[in-house]
């Protein structure tokens, strides 16, 4: 597929290809990448892989590089901080099936900026440069970045990567209006995605805070951005790219899922965890997600201190279904305002 095509494809008018799941590793593994497309996802960038090709064969990198019948385009997301291993990476995961390499230059994590990669290489703006000179010309597919506002508030330099990489022939740009020194905390700062977007040709993916179908369209409208990249707002949450598409279009909110379709979109998670992960894995990986499911549900908080003591699938299975048909037998579904008083109290 010619290089033109795939970006162009991506970037079309349809109302789905304005939604991309945003990469976030331990989540956006090929099970929820599928799920969030089911639901109205024009695009997903899977979790971020190691260029370190000592650990390319682990078991947690094969299973980030597994892309078997996903839904086009297939995404791959290197990390690192040398060109040249970047380059391989890029390389390797085009040969294993990858449409787009997208380079991380935007998690904020101790781990990897502490080996000086994610978003701890917006310090050195030079080797910034090298990379995307390098991954570029390493590979004939599209290769876009994710990147933040800069390292710290005060010394913000995402105009001059962004234009670097478009000079270096970065066909998108998904940008995060936070710094790293921000991490997750403060606002987003969408005026600065705005005037990156403002100043470079290459499509902008606006990315931060965005968690309901008002929020998207304030972002898309506000900052002339592409695209929106959601991550932590889809974790339990998949329909939000429904909801957002359909707001979109109409102007009008679609009613919340049912505890039934709750539970069966839940169910179906489970089963594809399971199938993909294993038995061990499988049950482990899916705890989280239960967790973010049944966030706000009556007696949810109990439920869940008993669900992590399970260690088997079938028993894991079981708990979350017993569960979900107690809630509907007694119809104990929390209003709006205890859900929110209990947000407030779990953040």
């Amino acid at each position: 597929m010619a290089q033109h095509t795939v970006i162009k494809d991506l970037f079309d008018k349809s109302i789905d290809k304005k939604l991309w799941v945003a990469p976030m590793a331990g989540v956006t593994d090929r099970p929820f990448r599928t799920l969030c497309k089911y639901f109205g996802a024009g695009h997903a960038v899977s979790e971020m892989m190691t260029s370190d090709k000592t650990l390319r064969m682990s078991k947690k990198s094969l299973y980030r590089a597994n892309f078997d019948g996903e839904i086009a385009p297939i995404s791959a997301q290197i990390a690192g901080s040398d060109p040249q291993d970047l380059a391989e990476a890029a390389r390797y995961q085009v040969a294993n099936g990858a449409q787009i390499v997208d380079i991380n230059m935007g998690c904020p994590a101790k781990k990897v900026c502490n080996k000086l990669a994610g978003s701890a290489l917006l310090q050195d703006e030079d080797l910034v440069a090298r990379i995307l000179d390098t991954v570029v010309n390493a590979v004939d597919v599209p290769v876009t970045l994710k990147t933040r506002l800069g390292y710290l508030n005060g010394h913000e330099n995402i105009m001059r990567v962004a234009k670097r990489a478009e000079e270096a022939g970065i066909s998108a740009l998904a940008l995060h209006g936070r710094t790293r020194e921000d991490m997750y905390l403060n606002t987003a700062r969408y005026s600065l995605i705005k005037d990156v977007k403002d100043a470079i040709s290459i499509p902008v993916i606006a990315n931060g805070d965005i968690d309901s179908p008002e929020k998207a369209k304030y972002v898309l409208d506000y900052t002339g951005a592409d695209a929106v990249m959601i991550g932590r707002a889809a974790q339990g949450r998949p329909w939000i790219f429904r909801e957002i598409g359909h707001y979109l279009m109409t102007g009008e909110h679609l009613a919340a899922p049912s505890i039934e379709e709750v539970k069966t979109v839940l169910l179906g998670h489970l089963a594809e965890l399971y199938e993909f992960y294993g038995e061990y894995s499988g049950c482990r990986i899916s705890r989280k997600h239960i967790a973010w499911y049944t966030k706000g549900l009556r007696s949810s908080n109990e439920f869940r201190q008993n669900m992590y003591k399970v260690e088997t699938t079938v028993e894991q299975f079981k708990v979350v279904e017993d569960y979900f048909n107690h809630l509907l037998i007694h119809g104990e579904i929390m209003s709006d305002v205890q859900v929110e008083a209990i947000n407030l109290l779990e953040n």
